[in-house]
């Protein structure tokens, strides 16, 4: 009997220490999903990026000047710095930064122009801190547009 009394004593003492841990934690966010719009001078039918937990998930961007939203003039290597700007813009934006990002995919129009592209690309990057990264040749990207990139960072805050 004294056995069994002892072992309720530690299962309830465990209980309330797991509660008392919980409790201190807070609900968890992880599942509320935030999205950040710019407005901009077209109305475009998505949001810059959403963020869940600490997650930003970038739309796809393209190498047009949010000013006349014109894709910039100067062929793959200006779209594509374009394209890495308005990327950074947004993520700094929202709490974060290039460093954070881990994931890109990057579409091109045509693949001959990949080396091209890279060229601008690996700049916006440290080299010890590469994204992962896909490709996907396409056959029509918004607005004409050579390149068009998506990413995913993590936001510090």
């Amino acid at each position: 009997m004294k056995h069994f009394y002892i072992s309720g004593i530690v299962i309830f003492l465990s209980l309330a220490i797991v509660s008392v841990i919980f409790a201190q934690q807070g609900p968890k966010p992880e599942g509320k999903v935030e999205y950040y719009k710019t407005p901009r001078p077209m109305a475009l039918p998505f949001s810059d990026a959403a963020r869940v937990g600490n997650i930003l998930f970038l739309s796809g961007e393209i190498g047009v000047d949010y000013t006349t939203m014109k894709v910039v003039p100067g062929g793959i290597k200006a779209e594509t710095k374009q394209t890495l700007d308005n990327i950074k813009a947004t993520v700094e934006k929202y709490g974060s930064s290039m460093d954070n990002i881990f994931k890109c995919t990057v579409m091109i129009a045509d693949m001959k122009e990949w080396p091209q592209m890279n060229e601008v690309y690996v700049t916006y990057f440290k080299k010890d801190r590469l994204p992962a990264r896909s490709a996907i040749g396409a056959n029509g990207l918004a607005l004409g547009a050579k390149v068009e990139i998506e990413c995913l960072a993590t936001v510090d805050k």
